[in-house]
């Protein structure tokens, strides 16, 4: 696709102003020239990238999907133009910070309050990255510390603290033949319908492991974004039956009819990580991770994500 920085630029102050006056403006250019720009850069694409509604130039579907794009190039680079100077004048001291299964966070509060006493100079960044991503971008220097529980084949080329072990249990209606178990084995998985967080698409490279006992042959994955609500909605439908930590789940169980069962006589657990790139750390890094780890390393504190 033949599109430049400038052709964002122009995209999202248009956007942004619904004017191609109010955009030159902005981006301190002659309005006939932008607008040379726009038709140039329409003609590229094929097709035209705003409606005029009114007096104002408003995306169209075209438009709102390159916006998207737009948007998120133009973030990346203020976001780097900033660190650049933070780096130029020595005041580089932030901490990145990402986690896998990030749909809750009860525990990151207190922990960003402990810390900003401890530290109240240094900038704390929740960056977002997919759910099978955070150790390359740790090794990336895209963050500085993850909290990690999936297994990763980088995972070796990273420093890793354990920090907590939580629960991983079947979610049912009340009324499904699983609700009066005491635990489930893996032939129980066999010809069920699952309902998963789409990170465990299996046709997904690399995809990640199911959240059952090994050798279990489901009859049907359903998978949804990682949104809570959705999945718990669906397993209350009666759509099929759910895997999800013990603390995650535990919060629905009354108020949508639900029942917890457990996986295997020895329960399935997962074990969460906290992982930064391997040697020295900075003092400020090390001082966010003596606060994480004090806080998540110990005996039912996982709360961690979904």
């Amino acid at each position: 696709m033949d599109v430049d920085l400038r052709d964002l630029e122009l995209l999202a102050a248009t956007a942004e102003a619904g004017s191609l006056t109010a955009a030159a403006e902005r981006l301190y250019v002659s309005q006939p020239a932008l607008s040379q720009r726009l038709t140039r850069l329409e003609a590229r694409l094929g097709m035209p990238l705003f409606d005029r509604k009114g007096r104002r130039l408003v995306p169209n579907a075209a438009g709102r999907r390159l916006l998207v794009a737009a948007r998120q190039v133009l973030g990346e680079l203020d976001s780097a133009a900033r660190d650049l100077r933070e780096i130029r004048d020595g005041r580089d001291r932030r901490v990145r910070f990402t986690a896998q299964c990030s749909t809750t966070f009860p525990w990151l509060p207190p922990v960003l309050r402990a810390f900003r006493e401890r530290a109240p100079d240094i900038d704390v960044r929740i960056e977002t990255v997919a759910d099978d991503a955070p150790i390359p971008a740790l090794l990336a220097d895209l963050v500085d510390v993850a909290l990690v529980t999936k297994p990763d084949l980088q995972m070796d080329r990273v420093s890793l603290t354990r920090l907590f072990e939580d629960e991983m249990v079947a979610v049912v209606p009340a009324g499904h033949p699983w609700a009066s178990r005491a635990h489930l084995t893996a032939r129980d998985f066999d010809g069920a319908d699952l309902v998963l967080y789409d990170f465990y698409d299996q046709k997904r490279i690399p995809s990640l492991p199911l959240p059952i006992p090994v050798g279990s042959r489901p009859a049907r994955i359903t998978t949804m974004p990682v949104v809570t609500d959705l999945v718990i909605e669906m397993v209350a439908g009666g759509q099929g039956v759910t895997v999800l930590p013990n603390w995650v789940a535990a919060p629905y169980a009354a108020s949508h009819g639900l029942a917890l069962v457990g996986i295997g006589a020895q329960p399935l657990t997962r074990t969460w990580f906290c992982a930064t790139r391997t040697g020295p750390r900075p003092p400020h890094l090390e001082a966010f991770v003596e606060e994480l780890t004090a806080r998540l390393a110990t005996p039912h504190s996982g709360q961690g994500g979904g």
